[in-house]
């Protein structure tokens, strides 16, 4: 299969994904995620920057929320960001590249402090508000950091950890604290997810492998995971169905081969409505998750777009 428009790096390694499904409610086969991995691989050659890390377990209103913060230096810092990765509210930790090497690069690049959050994934009858409740307490717990001044702190996420960003940016402004801004990276807002509206976009999307595809029913699988028994509308689940008004400034980046650019597109467009101010990113020539990709230039170059937005 050839996909020209796909980045180099990306196209050369399609071939690796042949006979790998889509996103589904199966257990994920070892074989299948290993190619799935090989994918994602770093580009060849690059190294995340070295800064100093802490870990630290934090009191949660679930139980004990893990985190691992990232400093370029001691003492002040101009800024300072709670990120939270992707993985479908399934997968994801702290060591993929999406939360590592992003939030090393970050704070190398900016000077400001990263606080990555090893937030409760959806199983074993873990589901909404739990993940989005470690988010909130991680975030109210980062503002008290003495390094960052006050007011100085965003929120921000790729995939599922844009949808947790999402939420706990609205959370907050009802609470009269909202965060400074929010970067929501590939993010999943709606449910279900808005037509595209985009026939060049909807053929894009169908030349792709299963492997890089969100369906309407692996989507639907997701977020009926994600919500467990609550209602699709229930406050801070889904950021799109919910109350815009008022919000931080945003950076909404969106990936080209990505069946959720819709939804981030619609939530863009929802926050402009409201005057909310918004800048929207959309990345060429890579699928969703290309974050995942360490070093690739695109993904740095999204990584400064979110390092200009917390530290401006």
């Amino acid at each position: 299969m050839a996909l020209p428009d796909l980045v180099p790096l990306l196209q050369e390694r399609l071939p690796l994904l042949d006979g790998v499904p889509a996103h589904d409610d199966a257990p994920p086969d070892p074989a299948d995620m290993a190619k799935r991995d090989a994918f994602s691989a770093a580009v060849p050659g690059y190294s995340p920057p070295a800064v100093d890390i802490e870990e630290r377990q934090l009191d949660g209103p679930h139980g004990p929320v893990p985190v691992r913060i990232y400093r370029r230096d001691a003492g002040p810092a101009p800024a300072g960001l709670v990120w939270c990765h992707g993985g479908a509210f399934l997968g994801g930790d702290l060591d993929m590249p999406e939360a590592d090497a992003v939030a090393r690069e970050i704070a190398a690049r900016t000077g400001a402090v990263i606080v990555s959050v090893d937030y409760r994934l959806c199983y074993g009858g873990v589901h909404f508000p739990v993940p989005h409740d470690d988010v909130h307490a991680v975030t109210v717990w980062a503002a008290s950091l003495p390094e960052v001044p006050t007011g100085r702190w965003s929120v921000g996420g790729g995939s599922a950890g844009a949808n947790l960003a999402g939420g706990v940016a609205q959370r907050l402004r009802d609470e009269g604290r909202p965060p400074r801004s929010a970067a929501l990276i590939y993010p999943v807002l709606h449910a279900p997810l808005p037509a595209s509206g985009d026939e060049e976009h909807d053929a894009r999307m169908a030349s792709l492998p299963p492997a890089l595809r969100f369906t309407p029913e692996s989507t639907a699988f997701l977020n009926a995971n994600y919500l467990g028994p609550n209602p699709v509308d229930v406050p801070y689940a889904f950021p799109g169905l919910g109350d815009v008004a008022g919000l931080p400034p945003h950076l909404i980046s969106l990936c080209e081969y990505d069946d959720l650019l819709p939804s981030g597109r619609r939530y863009a467009e929802q926050l402009a409505d409201a005057d909310v101010d918004v800048e929207v990113e959309l990345v060429t020539g890579v699928p969703h998750g290309h974050l995942n990709v360490a070093g690739l230039p695109e993904a740095l170059t999204t990584i400064d777009r979110i390092g200009a937005l917390i530290t401006r």
